[in-house]
């Protein structure tokens, strides 16, 4: 007896993904509204106020900053996401040798010209 197969439908590859879509829409919705349900409503005064530490807040928490805060900000960025790069270098040492050692120094001359750049343009003065 010879069987004969039948073709797949393609649209049944789709359905595990439909179901994890419906799964991850309903879940979140559910588990709020258990939770409106469920939860105390006992406003107060302490809990309402703005919360610094323990602290009542002295000024609006909109007030404006320098723009060097910004920028030591961007620069301290910019320099910790640098050095990331130092890792993977790290973990394959062994296997670059000479060329690896080069490359890393040109990696952090480079760092280095930047760095000082920003310290001789004053980027790096916080007042």
């Amino acid at each position: 007896m010879i069987l004969q197969q039948i073709p797949a439908n393609p649209i049944y590859g789709y359905v595990p993904i439909v179901v994890f879509l419906v799964i991850a829409l309903l879940f979140p919705l559910v588990i709020l509204g258990l939770m409106k349900l469920f939860r105390p409503e006992n406003p107060q005064p302490p809990k309402l106020s703005p919360y610094e530490c323990g602290v009542d807040p002295q000024l609006d928490a909109r007030e404006r900053f320098s723009v060097r805060f910004y920028l030591v900000a961007m620069l301290f960025l910019i320099f910790d996401v640098e050095t990331i790069f130092l890792f993977p270098w790290a973990v394959i040492y062994d296997r670059l040798a000479i060329f690896g050692l080069i490359e890393i120094a040109v990696f952090i001359g480079i760092l280095v010209v930047g760095y000082y750049y920003a310290w001789r343009k004053g980027a790096l003065e916080w007042v």
